[in-house]
């Protein structure tokens, strides 16, 4: 591996216990064996079944099934997995390559700064670190706020006469965040099996959905599932309409990179991290469409659904008569959603971990605990910001969703950022082979994806109804604005003379311990 050009900076920090002063090129003083110094504990199916119940997509599809009346209707869900498929098939194939090339846990932001223009390098990587670290730190909030409405939604299926309070939604998400953080530092050898475990669940389920479903479910024709739309956001025109449409089925196609920010904790990641990234895609389009039709065929009275403030609730109800046997559905649903929980917990805290041992967060949190062999700080650091937004539930639903919708765009962009810049390394002929390789399909993928993403990007920040007020307005372009606009001045105040880029000798080592791992 080429060595990337850094700024020579030195700073010490003085570490307790056996861990030495150190000085590296990169800016940040955290020796190579102190930052990377966790343990390989995923094995190639494991981190697959990691990458599969991550996604959760065709649970993500019953999520989002009463929304989708709003914009496009089911026309545009069925229709609408012929762009989404083809576009996500094509982001994830050139995030695999990338992956393979260098399964670091920094991920979007290390690429960005190995396929950059030089004289862009640190800039670009700077605003793309931050854009990626806030995302995930969104994403993982709204993935705690979606747990807790579904429990909350179940308490109030079995008792009607309950009124979930702000504070109680709160309650429940921060008692989540303690649970499932504590699990990730003290017993984080069980996530991969609990993933694991989680991944074949989501498989079964689905059959057990699909067989429920269709054999109970007051069916719908096929008119209504392939043609029928729906306009009630108040967008009368039909093209908009229909792509906003789309974006609900994007919501369960985001966030696959999140895989490779474990990449340091998998055995052989240049080919398992790839691998897992690109065929729990493929298995997951299949699961979601399939699922799709299913959901559409036997929703049951679509006022029942747009009632309910989950949208799924009442399809199973419908369909197996019993309010105890939908619940008891919707209870093995929400098994898979906290899996995902757990798993956005690890990938949010590793990737906090590689943006503090570079040298852009502070470089305390940037340390491996040497008895849990875990980044314990960068945990904890991840889950208080999670739980400080949780406390804006208690203001109003509508602040967490303003902090919420940054996630998919922001992802969305990093993706961009990353995949341009393997674009124009690939013009100057420096994109190498590695374990999975595009080979000579690279610059269709590439391109295809880039347009993909700058297409369905533009519809994430259109407001979803009309008129637009407060309450419904699309927050994820100013709140992204905002993300930038701190970048910008932390890099005018201080980065742009103090930040030399990543940290060489951790880069360095990784790879080198990438490189051995698949050789032994």
């Amino acid at each position: 591996m080429a060595a990337l050009p850094v700024k020579s900076v030195q700073l010490t920090v003085d570490e307790k216990n056996d861990h030495a002063v150190s000085s590296t090129a990169a800016g940040t003083n955290i020796p190579s064996d102190v930052a990377t110094r966790v343990r390989k504990l995923f094995s190639s199916a494991q981190i697959f079944f990691f990458a599969l119940t991550f996604m959760n997509s065709w649970e993500a599809m019953g999520t989002n099934i009463g929304v989708i009346f709003y914009n496009g209707g089911p026309r545009a869900m069925v229709w609408g997995f012929l762009i989404v498929i083809p576009g996500t098939l094509c982001q994830v194939a050139s995030m695999s390559e990338m992956a393979s090339v260098q399964p670091i846990a920094g991920a979007q932001y290390v690429w960005t700064h190995y396929y950059a223009p030089p004289q862009y390098r640190r800039l670009i990587t700077w605003f793309q670190g931050w854009i990626t670290w806030a995302s995930w730190i969104a994403i993982t909030a709204g993935t705690a706020n979606v747990t807790a409405n579904i429990i909350a939604t179940l308490v109030t299926v079995q008792y009607p006469d309950y009124t979930p309070k702000a504070y109680h939604i709160t309650l429940i998400m921060w008692a989540f965040c303690i649970l499932l953080g504590m699990v990730n530092q003290y017993a984080f050898w069980l996530i991969p099996w609990v993933e694991m475990a989680a991944g074949l669940l989501h498989i079964v389920l689905f059959i057990v959905f699909v067989v429920v479903l269709s054999t109970l479910g007051q069916r719908h024709s096929s008119e209504f599932v392939f043609t029928s739309k729906s306009n009630l956001s108040g967008w009368n025109n039909d093209f908009v309409s229909f792509n906003l449409g789309i974006i609900l089925i994007t919501w369960g196609f985001v966030g696959f990179d999140g895989a490779v920010h474990m990449s340091e904790e998998v055995r052989k990641a240049r080919h398992a991290v790839p691998r897992a990234m690109f065929w729990s895609i493929v298995m997951n389009s299949v699961l979601a469409f399939s699922m799709t039709l299913v959901f559409l065929y036997f929703l049951g009275p679509v006022e029942d659904v747009l009632a309910s403030t989950y949208g799924l609730v009442p399809i199973v109800i419908n369909a197996t008569g019993s309010v105890r046997g939908g619940s008891a559905m919707i209870g093995c649903f929400l098994i898979t959603v906290i899996a995902v929980f757990l798993g956005c917990i690890a990938s949010s805290s590793r990737l906090t971990w590689a943006w503090s041992r570079d040298g852009a967060l502070p470089q305390w949190f940037g340390y491996v605990h040497p008895r849990y062999r875990v980044p314990v700080r960068s945990l904890w650091l991840s889950l208080a910001i999670v739980m400080l937004l949780c406390l804006l539930n208690l203001g109003s639903s509508v602040a967490i969703n303003v902090v919420i919708s940054l996630g998919t765009f922001g992802l969305f962009q990093s993706y961009f950022v990353a995949i341009s810049c393997m674009i124009y390394a690939r013009s100057q002929r420096q994109v190498e082979d590695a374990g999975w390789s595009l080979g000579r399909y690279g610059w269709a993928i590439n391109i295809v994806a880039l347009i993909y993403t700058g297409w369905i990007g533009v519809f994430l920040v259109f407001p979803n109804y009309l008129p637009i007020d407060a309450a419904y307005f699309n927050y994820a372009l100013p709140i992204n604005v905002f993300v930038w606009l701190v970048a910008g001045i932390a890099w005018v105040v201080w980065a742009r003379k103090n930040w030399g880029g990543l940290n060489q000798d951790v880069v360095e080592k990784v790879l080198a311990d990438a490189d051995q791992d698949y050789k032994d």
